[in-house]
């Protein structure tokens, strides 16, 4: 069965506040490669596991219409709140029981979010609803990440990666698939056109309260956060003053460079 992480409204508030959209480099190679099998421009894209819609929003130009969808009713309010194209709308349903028609989905996309679901009936879904040359995209950032500034990034990163490694300790086993580099996902596919492309590398514009609070919004930190709470807020309080006193500035608002590594499975029916 699907694993549901992001449900609370504060959660959620926190997702949408801090997450980031797909990057520039994981953009170009999921429509480059829509492109090469003419799945755009195209009728329907449905975004699975869409959350508030950071990943959803960047469908709207390229199809005439986007349905993104999410198990979490606290995570759609998010993204019905937030501004989007008029041809973009949001439901609530599980990843693996899709309320649409029979070979109905021009482009089915995930962005972090497979390793959640039940993958086999996800993927028997994708396989239902797809059209016949309709194409899947599904991608996650990795751990792989860094954070640089000036000539003390290697020390920020370092700062950055003893945080995340004390919040990684709460992980969900789910995880592993991320940290497998999606390889048993994209066995799972069922079409028989994939491939998987492990390195993709994006640079995301933040400041340091961004960096921080993303790591607020992962689900292993709220784990750790319902745990030890006093633990958990002491933590990311810490590491910002330290991320701070490694760069010499005194504003949370001073812009950083975030790198991630992302990997993307793409099939096409």
């Amino acid at each position: 069965m699907a694993i549901q992480m992001f449900e609370g409204r504060g959660h959620a508030a926190v997702y949408q506040k801090y997450r980031f959209a797909p990057g520039k480099e994981l953009q170009q190679t999921i429509f480059s490669y829509l492109r090469e099998k003419k799945a755009i421009p195209a009728e329907l894209a449905v975004d699975v596991g869409c959350g508030s819609g950071q990943g959803t929003h960047i469908l709207g130009e390229h199809f005439k219409k986007v349905v993104g969808t999410d198990i979490s009713e606290a995570q759609i309010q998010e993204a019905k709140d937030t501004s989007c194209m008029p041809n973009i709308s949001y439901l609530v349903c599980p990843a693996e029981e899709l309320p649409f028609q029979d070979a109905s989905v021009d482009v089915l996309t995930s962005f972090t979010a497979v390793h959640w679901f039940d993958i086999a009936k996800f993927m028997r879904e994708a396989e239902r609803v797809v059209k016949p040359g309709g194409c899947v995209a599904i991608s996650t950032y990795t751990a792989d990440m860094s954070v640089r500034y000036g000539d003390c990034s290697e020390k920020l990163t370092q700062v950055f990666r003893e945080c995340w490694d004390t919040i990684l300790k709460y992980s969900h086993n789910r995880l592993k698939y991320v940290l497998e580099d999606y390889k048993e996902i994209f066995e799972a596919l069922p079409f028989p056109d994939k491939k998987r492309i492990t390195d993709i590398y994006d640079q995301i514009p933040m400041t340091v309260e961004g960096v921080v609070g993303y790591m607020e919004s992962a689900s292993s930190y709220q784990t750790f956060k319902k745990n030890d709470p006093k633990a958990a807020t002491s933590l990311l309080k810490e590491t910002e003053k330290r991320m701070l006193e490694t760069m010499g500035v005194s504003s949370r608002e001073t812009p950083v460079e975030f790198w991630v590594r992302h990997v993307c499975v793409l099939g096409c029916k």
